[in-house]
């Protein structure tokens, strides 16, 4: 958890108007978050902070690599992240979520930690189905996608328009 206090932003001592921080992260970052789906992770982080009398906005750019398992053939392969994200920080009575774009911190706060936010960019950017580009135009050459297209049903393999199989549910109704 050390290492995530390089992600903690002292705002009060920051003018108002426009500032910039930039991050690298590795996949040490997401590990130290518990999050172990990534083989290698490597990315850059912007982060606009713009401060104002009564609130924040922050707007976090991502670009990096991800290197991860297909979820059809399981081969590891890059993919590429580009993503941001806004979110605006109001000062409040107590510390709450009013929705994914707005947080209400404690009057007197001094800082802001922007791992949690950083983390939870990145991984709502991964799709939940994650395939190889090779599987898609047709390049990528293994045992498992070679076994699928074997088990794959042949179109002459039931003449006709419908599979024989399901005639026998249409007697259940």
């Amino acid at each position: 958890m050390e290492k995530l206090s390089l992600f903690t932003i002292p705002f009060v001592g920051l003018k108002e108007g426009n500032h910039e921080f930039l991050f690298y992260i590795d996949n040490k970052f997401f590990k130290s978050l518990d999050y172990k789906d990534f083989n290698q992770a490597k990315f850059q982080i912007s982060l606009e902070l713009t401060k104002k009398v009564a609130m924040l906005e922050l707007f976090f750019k991502a670009k990096g690599l991800v290197n991860l398992p297909c979820d059809v053939s399981t081969e590891l392969f890059d993919l590429k992240v580009d993503t941001s994200f806004k979110m605006l920080v109001k000062f409040g009575d107590v510390t709450e979520n009013v929705s994914d774009e707005i947080l209400i911190i404690p009057h007197g706060s001094y800082e802001i930690n922007v791992s949690q936010f950083i983390y939870e960019m990145i991984i709502l950017a991964i799709p939940l189905k994650k395939t190889h580009p090779g599987i898609e135009d047709g390049t990528l050459q293994s045992e498992i996608i070679d076994k699928l297209k074997e088990l794959e049903p042949k179109e002459d393999q039931f003449p006709g328009s419908v599979d024989p199989r399901w005639d026998k549910l249409k007697d259940l109704i």
